[in-house]
């Protein structure tokens, strides 16, 4: 049964790609908000105007619906609070950091970014201390605190460019109420007089931020453990406007780390270790560089799913696939851990296999096709079936779908001479080709009759099995890959499996 009108937000920036540990956060919000049938908000960020990069939002929402990921409100499907998209809701911002100016809460700054530069280049000298703009330096800067009404009235009405920042008190204990990491408590004197509205008529993600999640009733804010330090803001934020008994309450994940657990992952470590760090495949607007996506190398959007709701998540049983309702049903934020996940890249990849196994030979055909298409080959669709479900327990990625199966479609062009070199002997020749001869004759060809065949063959030429099978892989195959070897020769067919040996005996031996 609803007990509370649960609603949360998924609410990224379009500065660039969304990384994975923004796809996890979102999962964390669609999970906990289908759990407690609430109501799943996707809000565009884009106050930051220096930052925004042209298709990012696009990219986001299509990566989200690639992750299976829907949202109950959004910029396209609208909802109650629209618009969703902060940019559009300018003059709410301005309304309410009006009410932040008339209760004293907030002020005017008129300092220079030079000024504030050369601030901060004095405090490194003097000691190696960060100059702070908070309740102890901003009574000597240039701002309302420190100037006379008067003369603020002036700066004003002269149009120089000004922000407004928060009145931090001084000296007092602030708490965030966290329900992962329990009480985080804080002194006042630690934070800075965040800017609140920008010399662009613009707020900045602090205040639209509190601000729309106040307007759209948001009861749950979970995001990452990066904007922890930021929650003591927050919350004296929702003390300045008097909504403290509506603050939501919050929930900082933990981070996704490197695979050897030394920092937080990056961009940099998929492209060193080689691995997709996005959902899907990005190309740089400015650069034109590309990045590879996880879609793109061939995940399927459930095995991501399940990847990223195991980097931080406990679900304190040893089931390690899960389907979505199976997630929704056992997820809670009380197992969520405080402590920063490994990716594991193998481990992503075992994922990955274990849900292509899964998927039953027809489903993996709609895999199978485009890559067909791209090689120009078109064979019957039971054709296709037959080659996947002998080579599907081989596949970690659907392009290897191709790749442990294109010597069933296409001959082989060359020949691998390492392994020719190790398994051809003086006299290899001579019994493939006797062996092609004895199945020429065979009136049919199964793999029962073929393996009987071979059996005999081995026992009167009195040779090992891998001395006949060895050299029929690497003819048939141009190497030592695949599957079982009569399997295959089954499969391909008693006509096109001579013709491969007459082939690759002339080409290697000239016979």
């Amino acid at each position: 049964m609803k007990t509370e009108n649960i609603r949360v937000r998924f609410a990224p920036s379009p500065t660039g790609p969304l990384h994975i540990g923004g796809v996890r956060t979102a999962l964390y919000n669609y999970l906990f908000a289908k759990k407690k049938q609430g109501t799943l908000i996707l809000r565009i960020e884009d106050t930051d105007q220096n930052r925004f990069v042209a298709g990012a939002e696009k990219y986001i929402v299509e990566s989200l619906a690639w992750c299976g990921l829907e949202f109950d409100e959004s910029p396209e499907k609208g909802g109650p609070y629209a618009p969703y998209r902060q940019s559009e809701r300018s003059e709410i911002y301005k309304t309410y950091i009006k009410l932040l100016l008339e209760n004293g809460t907030a002020y005017y700054a008129f300092d220079t970014e030079s000024e504030l530069d050369a601030l901060r280049e004095e405090a490194k000298t003097k000691g190696g201390k960060t100059f702070q703009y908070d309740s102890q330096s901003r009574k000597s800067l240039k701002n309302s605190v420190s100037l006379p009404e008067q003369e603020t009235a002036a700066l004003l009405e002269s149009g120089i460019p000004y922000v407004i920042r928060i009145k931090i008190p001084e000296n007092e204990t602030v708490v965030v109420n966290d329900l992962i990491r329990g009480e985080v408590v804080v002194n006042s004197s630690n934070l800075d007089d965040k800017v609140l509205f920008k010399s662009d008529g613009l707020p900045t993600y602090h205040l639209a931020n509190v601000v729309d999640d106040y307007l759209m009733k948001i009861t749950h804010v979970i995001r990452g453990e990066e904007w922890l330090p930021s929650a003591p803001l927050h919350v004296l934020l929702y003390r300045s406007f008097g909504w403290e008994s509506v603050m939501p309450k919050f929930a900082h994940l933990p981070l996704i780390l490197k695979p050897d657990g030394n920092g937080k992952l990056s961009k940099r470590d998929g492209d060193r270790l080689g691995f997709p760090v996005f959902p899907t495949a990005w190309t740089d607007p400015k650069s034109g560089e590309l990045y590879s996506g996880y879609r793109e190398s061939g995940y399927l959007p459930e095995a991501v799913i399940n990847i990223l709701a195991h980097l931080g998540w406990n679900p304190g049983i040893e089931q390690e696939l899960f389907t979505k309702d199976e997630l929704i049903d056992l997820f809670s934020l009380e197992r969520v851990g405080k402590h920063g996940s490994k990716f594991d890249p193998e481990k992503a990849k075992w994922f990955n296999h274990k849900y292509l196994q899964l998927k039953s030979d027809k489903e993996l055909l709609l895999y199978l096709a485009p890559l067909l298409a791209k090689h120009e080959v078109t064979p019957s669709p039971d054709y296709q079936l037959s080659v996947i479900h002998l080579v599907k327990d081989r596949v970690s990625l659907i392009p290897e779908l191709w790749s442990n199966s294109w010597y069933f479609f296409l001959r082989p062009s060359d020949y691998d001479q390492q392994v020719y070199q190790k398994i051809w002997q003086p006299g290899t020749t001579g019994l493939i080709t006797d062996l092609a001869a004895e199945i020429t004759a065979l009136p049919e060809f199964n793999k029962a009759i073929f393996h009987d065949l071979v059996q005999q063959y081995t026992v009167k030429a009195s040779v090992k099995m891998g001395q006949i099978m060895n050299p029929l892989r690497l003819l048939m195959v141009g190497s030592n890959q695949g599957p079982g070897m009569m399997d295959m020769a089954v499969i391909i067919g008693k006509t096109e499996f001579l013709e491969r040996i007459a082939l690759g005996l002339k080409t290697l031996t000239g016979k």
